[in-house]
């Protein structure tokens, strides 16, 4: 058993950490504050798309043969921890991108798919967008009412999606619609949606409490055509390609509750080595010295939990249960190490002067976009229940 990285995913570790340190930290509080949505995004984006992909860090696992540096999703991981320790809002659309909605085209699209969009996005120059949630089909996948009707060699989409990460600046929209809605899950099936398709409408920007640096929109589809071509896999393939998707997608929000505790962690511990109460720095009290090594010990699990279900999924393995844990576990003790690291700070936490209080915010949704931590522990409930 080794744990030692390569030589590659400790440059890809320390890239991320510099420009996290020069391009994203300067502007967290400023996309924090911001009340129009899309301009917080703006700054977000321009880093993602013009700062970190020029460095391939928007490339990490795709196929070399495409543009990508085929790393693999440890690297990946790795990267969305640095990030996150910065910036969780930042991180949703970098994760957002990088594991959930570009899964599809790589793993499921066929040669003039891969032909006509890997390449985008592999080189870093294409975002995307994944569109499975939809008003009343949250949890519930099979409640879908987005429809796709093959007419000709043409599909016609009639719906909606919500809580669509990177939307309005996307190229391209990983849909999932009904071709048949009286087989439920089994009907549904996977489309890329082109940004400029005539029939595609972005409703206005979600005001979120937290992860204000992404940017979330709903998605409208009013007769929208789009040619055959943009079916990803067969028709009833899409619930098995976004479950799937998720799997990757739950490795990338397992990095977000994991490097936003982390990040909690760090604060805290600098400023309780600090703060002087009693005649000696907070750090030196016992009840402070318990919390900080409390959270230590859940970061540090919460990140082997991750590197080990994105191992997995490198060495061609299952690990659909693996990201359902590291997803649980780490966006649980995302809420708990980021609640804690208020509580050393005492009053000063609870002020929008220190980041800890962005911390908490834009910790809780971790722990319900991407399958609830309900749903995470049904579905590792289930594969237990099915193991010899």
């Amino acid at each position: 058993m080794d744990f030692k990285l390569t030589k590659e995913q400790e440059n890809i570790q320390k890239m991320m950490k510099n420009i996290c340190e020069k391009e994203v930290a300067p502007g967290v509080k400023e996309r924090d504050l911001e009340p129009d949505p899309k301009k917080s995004f703006d700054s977000a984006y321009d880093i993602l798309m013009h700062k970190m992909a020029p460095l391939g860090l928007m490339s990490l696992w795709y196929p070399k043969e495409y543009g990508g540096l085929e790393l693999g999703y440890v690297s990946l991981a790795l990267a969305a921890l640095e990030l996150n320790k910065v910036e969780v809002g930042f991180g949703t659309a970098y994760g957002v991108h990088m594991g959930l909605a570009t899964y599809a085209i790589p793993k499921y699209g066929n040669k003039e798919q891969k032909d006509k969009w890997l390449g985008g996005i592999a080189k870093g120059e294409t975002l995307c967008s994944f569109g499975l949630t939809e008003p009343n089909a949250g949890s519930d996948a099979a409640m879908q009412q987005t429809t796709a009707v093959l007419d000709g060699d043409e599909y016609v989409l009639n719906g909606s999606k919500i809580y669509i990460t990177n939307s309005g600046y996307s190229d391209l929209y990983m849909v999932y619609a009904m071709t048949d809605q009286s087989k439920g899950t089994k009907g549904i099936s996977c489309f890329v949606v082109e940004k400029d398709t005539p029939g595609l409408t972005i409703g206005p920007a979600s005001n979120k409490m937290g992860i204000r640096a992404s940017i979330q929109c709903e998605l409208y589809f009013d007769d929208m055509r789009i040619p055959k071509f943009n079916r990803i896999g067969e028709e009833g393939e899409g619930f098995k390609i976004a479950m799937n998707s998720l799997n990757l997608g739950r490795v990338a929000v397992a990095a977000q509750g994991a490097g936003n505790a982390m990040g909690a962690l760090e604060d805290a511990r600098k400023y309780a080595k600090e703060r002087i109460q009693f005649g000696k720095p907070i750090i030196k009290q016992q009840s402070v010295q318990n919390l900080l090594s409390d959270m230590a010990v859940k970061c540090e699990t919460a990140k082997l939990l991750i590197l080990y279900a994105a191992w997995l999924g490198d060495q061609g393995k299952p690990f659909a249960k693996e990201a359902s844990m590291a997803k649980l576990y780490a966006t649980d003790i995302g809420m708990e190490v980021t609640t804690d690291a208020i509580q050393v700070y005492g009053g000063a936490g609870f002020l929008r002067d220190h980041q800890v209080e962005r911390r908490m915010r834009d910790a809780k949704i971790l722990q319900i976009y991407e399958g609830t931590n309900q749903i995470q522990r049904g579905i590792i409930a289930g594969m237990l229940e099915r193991e010899d």
